[in-house]
């Protein structure tokens, strides 16, 4: 049972977005985002976030986090912050608290997605019944699923980003080569997050000029590539592209994503426009035998702005319709 007011956050290894949830079917309202290296721990930030937003005191918490939920304290995979459950309870007077996955939610709120949330990367397909896929790279890369189980919501959560990831023919070979690699390994989340567009930019200009250098921002990739003011940048968002539209359709194999893919995360919405006019949806579809189920398929990047919070608040009113993998703490 969980007790509202709800407090609910979506933490990243870059920032954190904490909002409350006041009543049951309420609307998240947001209290604030905390950078997560600006604050030693998470109770620091959700002090912060409650001292700006203002509002009822919580009774209970359901956190997403940037990590592998695998026991009661949970390290973030791309920050120092430690999460647990009892702790924030302590901390806060709370009756419980719910660490989930951070692409939990987001599939959670793929189920009450509407058309207007959501702007169609390739033909309008009309989704059909089954599995909906939702992923994004951002700081990282996060996947999860989201599975019809009799009159349930299945949320089958993921470490797809941590799969390894290969050439498939000779010019992304010698990218391959010119990759930096981390922890001896080139993974989906390696290539497909902001550090992942860094590294890519970086390995086309050694390709392409024999120069290597420091890294350049992942914004400023971004914004040279839409302008075409540095072909090394364009080249590296439409290879950026490419890449993901094979990794959304391998995910959609495995998971039969019949009822669509959404993609998330920060850096999809600002490179719309590549995604559209780029190879992402040719990569995508070619998977034969199964090009023609793929084609099928409908594929969209998620407008909505913080979908996560608003999944975290069905998590919390509608607790009978889903299904998931998290801690819990409750006090005694």
């Amino acid at each position: 049972m969980i007790e509202f007011p709800v407090l609910v956050g979506d933490i990243g290894g870059t920032n954190a977005r904490f909002a409350l949830v006041e009543a049951k079917g309420a609307a998240p309202r947001l209290l604030s985002h905390e950078a997560t290296a600006g604050h030693p721990d998470p109770s620091s930030a959700v002090r912060a976030a409650l001292a700006k937003g203002g509002g009822p005191a919580p009774r209970s918490a359901i956190l997403a986090i940037a990590g592998r939920v695998d026991g009661p304290e949970v390290q973030l995979t791309n920050a120092h912050w430690v999460i647990a459950g009892a702790r924030l309870g302590a901390d806060f007077g709370l009756s419980s608290a719910v660490v989930v996955n951070d692409y939990v939610p987001v599939a959670a709120g793929a189920a009450g997605l509407a058309p207007d949330d959501l702007t169609p990367i390739g033909p309008c397909h009309t989704a059909k019944g089954g599995a909906r896929l939702v992923l994004g790279p951002g700081t990282g890369f996060g996947a999860a699923a989201l599975v019809p189980y009799s009159d349930r919501l299945a949320i089958v959560s993921t470490e797809a980003g941590h799969t390894d990831f290969g050439p498939i023919d000779a010019d992304e070979e010698a990218l391959w080569h010119a990759l930096e690699r981390v922890e001896g390994r080139v993974t989906v989340e390696t290539l497909l997050s902001g550090p992942g567009l860094a590294r890519i930019h970086a390995a086309v200009r050694q390709v392409r000029t024999g120069a290597q250098g420091d890294k350049l921002d992942p914004a400023a990739i971004t914004q040279a590539g839409l302008a075409a003011d540095d072909p090394h940048a364009a080249e590296a968002l439409a290879l950026f592209a490419r890449l993901l539209g094979r990794v959304c359709g391998d995910l959609a194999l495995t998971f039969l994503a019949t009822g669509g893919v959404y993609i998330g995360g920060g850096i999809a919405p600002r490179i719309v426009r590549v995604l559209e006019a780029g190879p992402f949806r040719a990569a995508f579809e070619r998977k034969a035998p199964f090009a023609t189920m793929m084609r099928d398929i409908p594929t969209s990047v998620i407008a909505v702005h913080d979908p996560a919070l608003t999944g975290l608040a069905a998590l919390a009113s509608e607790a009978e319709t889903f299904v998931y993998h998290g801690q819990v703490w409750r006090a005694p």
